[in-house]
């Protein structure tokens, strides 16, 4: 026979007989329960987390880790700058950049943007913006020829391409015999770029750090300088550092001021989630207690018999500790390996179901990401189906506990 007896008999009350195919399919029920709570845990997170990792890559890919200006709001000479931060290894690069509000008007219609005026040269060092022309590069800007560099969704919006002319007006005024006009400048278009976000798509134009002073009235200064980190999620910390190197008077900022809300409430969010999604592996496991409570009543006469034939109550309740394990282990393992698999091809599998169905789930003008990503965390594999197997041994407690309180002649009186 099969040892030790107690696995051998909590393993063979899992399989279905004539009479207890009712029993049986509870149990099945408990353990797809199991498993479509876990793999909707981990399909959840693993998407939330891709979210996160694709948002963080994104903004950061267009914005700064770090940022230095002055008391002013503006810096004047920067160079006098690059050898404090050429000494701090964890800087990586960085670049000047002019900022300001404009109305950007095509012969179609008109369009508020964020005008950003760069060095081509210095500003990979600090974005991604290179990596995603759609037409020409950033080395085609060149002071004095007023190019412009237009989001994807913006020049789409304004009915430009390269070679189209648009006019930039600045909030500021110029003084004139006719009276005060705003300032306006034409520029022609030299390229487009798209990072896959609609905020930079659609409401940035790059155009020549020279261009962007001499049209904002900022000749000889510059906004300020964008810094790139070796570590973004130690990024308070080397800017609390780098102001005292600074030779004056200068603010640094980081990203985690400007974002951290967001990324906070992100992080919110998946806690939340986790929370309720918990819940359903929850209601899936405590059907294990309906299922065993069934299963006990159903074999009330073979436990009297075998407590009668010196089983202690120990063993008894380790029998039915057996058969909750398995249907624990079970429902874990299917959910665990389902949860993954869908995790690893969810964007290929709502793409396809996009396409069946000629529709977009994230449209790009209402979202930060028009796609669905994904990124599965071992981590989190292992805290959902740890919590699922551990919820399935609590649920399992007091059924064996209510099976090992039968006395061996209590069924036999009744015989």
């Amino acid at each position: 026979m099969f040892k030790p007896l107690v696995l051998f008999i909590g393993l063979r009350y899992t399989r279905a007989k004539r009479r207890t195919r009712f029993i049986s399919f509870i149990t099945l029920t408990s353990v797809l329960g199991i498993a479509l709570g876990v793999t909707a845990l981990i399909t959840v997170l693993s998407v939330m987390n891709g979210f996160e990792a694709e948002l963080r890559e994104r903004i950061l890919g267009m914005t700064s880790h770090a940022s230095i200006s002055g008391p002013g709001g503006n810096l004047g000479d920067w160079r006098v700058l690059e050898p404090a931060l050429s000494e701090d290894k964890r800087i990586l690069g960085w670049a000047p950049y002019i900022e300001g509000q404009a109305m950007l008007s095509s012969e179609r219609r008109a369009s508020g943007a964020m005008l950003r005026g760069i060095l081509p040269e210095y500003e990979p060092q600090v974005s991604d913006v290179a990596k995603h022309m759609q037409l020409g590069k950033l080395a085609d800007l060149a002071p004095g020829q007023f190019g412009i560099i237009l989001g994807a969704e913006l020049a789409a919006y304004l009915g430009v391409s390269t070679g189209d002319k648009v006019t930039v007006i600045t909030p500021q005024v110029t003084a004139t015999p006719a009276g005060i006009l705003p300032r306006l400048k034409r520029f022609t278009v030299i390229g487009t770029f798209q990072v896959g976000m609609f905020e930079y798509d659609r409401n940035l134009a790059l155009i020549q750090l020279e261009d962007a002073a001499r049209l904002l009235h900022m000749e000889g200064e510059i906004s300020g300088l964008r810094l790139k980190l070796d570590d973004l999620f130690n990024a308070h910390r080397i800017a609390r550092d780098l102001g005292p190197k600074l030779p004056g008077d200068y603010y640094v900022t980081d990203w985690t001021q400007a974002h951290t809300n967001f990324f906070r409430a992100i992080k919110t969010e998946k806690r939340v989630m986790f929370m309720i999604l918990l819940l359903i592996v929850a209601v899936a496991a405590f059907n294990i207690v309906s299922t065993l409570v069934m299963v006990v009543t159903d074999k009330r006469a073979d436990i009297a018999i075998l407590r009668t034939q010196g089983m202690t109550p120990a063993s008894v309740m380790g029998i039915f500790m057996v058969l909750g394990t398995v249907i624990g282990a079970v429902g874990t393992l299917i959910g665990g390996i389902g949860g993954v698999l869908l995790a690893l091809n969810v964007s290929e599998i709502v793409s396809w179901i996009e396409n069946q169905l000629s529709m977009k789930f994230l449209s790009a003008d209402v979202y930060y990401i028009s796609d669905l990503p994904s990124k599965l965390n071992w981590t989190d594999v292992f805290q959902i189906t740890s919590m699922a197997f551990l919820l399935s041994l609590l649920a399992t407690i007091y059924p064996a506990w209510q099976a090992s309180r039968v006395r061996p002649a209590e069924e036999l009186r009744y015989e």
